[in-house]
């Protein structure tokens, strides 16, 4: 037993328009939900764009101080390396004239640490009224 149960077109009509009314309802209802969640975010990120232009001002400022930190230590960087490569070329300058001294130095001290053997042998032969000679 087959029953054919022929719907009249008309209700079918009436049903399917229902269902797109419902759906489109349901779409409006989601849009809506959208629109609010979207309000409050434009809120938000408009406090964060007003907070952000309160601080622009004193962060550019005090890169600005920064940046003239920054380049007065470059300034002062160059000159004490300046400064330095001077030291080094009087150090450099000192040392030779060091070695030069000694150099010069050295025999005058050689030839008074002979003087001094030759008067402390001098000396020893008047105290002793002997010669420098042991074996005698």
């Amino acid at each position: 037993m087959t029953s054919d149960v022929n719907v009249p077109y008309w209700i079918f009509s009436i049903g399917a328009g229902i269902g797109v009314l419902l759906i489109g309802i349901a779409i409006f209802v989601l849009c809506q939900a959208l629109a609010g969640t979207l309000r409050r975010l434009d809120k938000t990120l408009d406090e964060v764009d007003r907070q952000i232009a309160a601080l622009s001002a004193p962060v550019a400022e005090t890169l600005g101080h920064v940046g003239g930190i920054a380049d007065s230590a470059d300034a002062v960087v160059a000159r004490l390396t300046g400064v330095v490569a001077l030291l080094e070329t009087i150090a450099g300058a000192a040392g030779k004239t060091t070695s030069l001294a000694g150099e010069a130095l050295r025999p005058v001290i050689v030839n008074v640490g002979a003087t001094l053997t030759g008067v402390t042998a001098g000396l020893r032969r008047l105290v002793n009224g002997k010669r420098g000679d042991t074996n005698e």
